[in-house]
């Protein structure tokens, strides 16, 4: 399966998925519906309609069930989650069978943009909240904005910063050529939070992506 016409992009194994992250998930999936503790996995690929057929091998050979399918413009992107680990590893490997690649054959993942913001204006907070599908924004706080391609990878980069830091989940987007996320929280909470976004990120192997 491995043609000069098929990019693995994305392959992006959650191990738990943290409290707010799991939260936040559920209030965009359009699938099975996942909840805190959860493994979950992350699969990315150009062309986009691959995603059907490799849903369709995922699900119909593990118990792993399905929380997103989608399909837009460039790429395509599923994620499939589970209670137990071994039946999201299991989802991925036979995935990865099927296409005949490793994971380090995926696109390794870059950091666009890593802002913070420190004392939130009040406008400006007010603004952010009327597109937030997460927490808050509470002015005065510190908020991070961190950018990151290929856009999927920002599910495993907002996850890991929840591990990391005490912050709170404002908003994420992973579909489309960049992913975004959006936390808040005290500065030191929020340095802290981008530090373990920026070392997940730049933890994983990969093939470097023409940009």
């Amino acid at each position: 399966m491995a043609t000069d016409q098929f990019s693995l992009r994305v392959y992006s194994y959650l191990d738990r998925m943290q409290p707010q992250y799991a939260a936040f998930v559920g209030t965009i999936t359009q699938g099975d519906l996942p909840t805190e503790g959860m493994a979950s996995l992350y699969v990315e690929v150009a062309p986009g309609n691959e995603v059907f057929r490799l849903v369709d091998i995922a699900v119909k050979s593990t118990e792993a069930k399905p929380g997103a399918q989608l399909v837009e413009r460039e790429f395509g992107m599923f994620e499939v989650h589970s209670r137990a680990q071994a039946e999201v590893l299991e989802a991925g490997r036979i995935v990865l069978d099927r296409l005949n690649l490793k994971p380090e054959e995926r696109i390794k993942p870059y950091i666009a943009s890593a802002q913070i913001i420190t004392n939130v204006d009040p406008y400006q907070a007010q603004l952010l909240n009327r597109f937030r599908r997460g927490s808050m924004l509470v002015p005065g706080e510190t908020m991070l904005v961190l950018e990151c391609a290929p856009a999927a990878y920002i599910n495993y980069a907002c996850n890991e910063a929840e591990k990391g830091a005490n912050i709170k989940l404002l908003h994420v987007s992973s579909v489309g050529r960049f992913g975004r996320m959006w936390l808040s929280g005290s500065e030191a909470e929020i340095v802290a939070a981008r530090n373990s976004a920026v070392k997940a990120l730049e933890g994983l192997e990969g093939r470097a992506e023409k940009r």
